[in-house]
């Protein structure tokens, strides 16, 4: 049964993916007919209210989540910045860059000209070795997913901790995967999206510089910066915090199917407070600033607890270890058949030769 719903995925992923070019292609024309501000956001519209029902054509929690993160998070607010004329797309891009760009949580940055006009490959992007990442995250996820087995002995900090690791190396295979597609296809390189998150040494250097940095790329035009300018920099922060923790309700509703407990949302908004106090201090020239080497564990320390005590709950009330769990199982199984169909055809071409 797990194998069959794997399989059935798979369609899904492919009339998702069509749905998706199509809507992209007609936002791309539409955006390059239409001048930015309300008739062109009334065009984008329909496109937006697609992304968010995306998630719903898949039965996995793992391709709902993806799906919700790519499309109807990062998407959706690429779409609005469109309509306001802002933002990464524009309908002068070709229609592959504009599609990938859109539906993938990426920031493409086209190869560097010379002076005399010849393309040069582009600096490595930090943090490389997409191919390596690749096969280390690959190795490593399945031994996680096998320890979800005795989480029965593990007392809460440990499996939490168990929760972390997984959500780092799933978010780390995703990415580097989307790298090499966007590297092989598209001939383009992508910018980093994780930057050694365990160096942060504040809240904002986390958040904003480290940690899933096309988050921060799209709500620092959407959201930030619109409210600081209007309403200081504090209430920027805020908003911002606010926005990014709704979001992840809602990718958590369409993961577990269970309406939001407010858990997500409130280990946002005490980042966010932290945050704009954090950047309050540092704007006091002379104030007392703690040294590198304390302020680093001092922010993981804060991230990880905070993370502890309202994040990761929210996952194991909805459940979301026991469905990532059977989903990895019914990756196997449907692996292990697809392994036994390659077997047999290697076979019966062997035979007739």
């Amino acid at each position: 049964m797990a194998a069959a719903l794997m399989d059935g995925e798979l369609g899904s992923i492919v009339k998702v993916s069509a749905a998706v070019w199509a809507a992209m292609s007609y936002a791309r024309l539409a955006a390059a007919r239409l001048r930015p501000g309300a008739p062109r956001l009334a065009a984008l519209l329909p496109v937006v209210a697609l992304l968010y029902a995306a998630p719903f054509a898949f039965s996995t929690s793992t391709f709902r989540g993806t799906s919700a993160f790519f499309l109807t998070w990062l998407g959706s607010f690429k779409l609005l910045l469109l309509a306001a004329g802002r933002g990464p797309l524009d309908p002068s891009l070709k229609l592959s860059h504009f599609v990938f760009s859109a539906s993938l949580p990426v920031k493409l940055r086209p190869l560097s000209t010379t002076a005399k006009g010849k393309n040069q490959a582009p600096a490595p992007a930090a943090g490389g070795g997409a191919t390596a990442r690749l096969l280390l995250c690959g190795a490593v996820i399945p031994i996680v997913v096998y320890a979800y087995q005795f989480k029965s002995a593990m007392n809460r900090y440990q499996l939490l901790a168990l929760y972390t690791l997984h959500i780092y190396l799933s978010l780390d295979l995703v990415l580097a995967a989307v790298h090499i597609v966007v590297h092989d296809l598209l001939g383009m390189e992508m910018e980093p999206q994780v930057d050694r998150p365990y160096l942060a040494s504040s809240l904002r250097d986390f958040w904003g510089r480290r940690w899933n940095l096309m988050v921060p790329s799209i709500l620092r035009p959407s959201v930030h910066r619109p409210v600081r300018a209007r309403l200081g920099n504090a209430a920027g922060v805020m908003a911002t915090f606010l926005v990014s923790g709704l979001m992840h309700e809602l990718i958590f509703y369409y993961i577990m199917w269970s309406l939001p407990t407010g858990e997500v949302t409130a280990f946002f908004l005490l980042h966010g407070v932290c945050t704009a106090a954090e950047g309050w201090w540092a704007s006091q020239a002379g104030w007392w600033r703690p040294p590198r080497a304390a302020a680093v564990p001092l922010t993981l320390a804060f991230v990880a607890g905070t993370g502890f005590w309202l994040f990761f709950p929210a996952m194991v009330k909805g459940g979301l270890d026991e469905m990532v769990l059977q989903e990895c199982q019914g990756m196997v199984a449907l692996m292990e058949q697809a392994g036994r169909w390659l077997a047999g055809a290697t076979d019966l071409v062997s035979s007739t030769m």
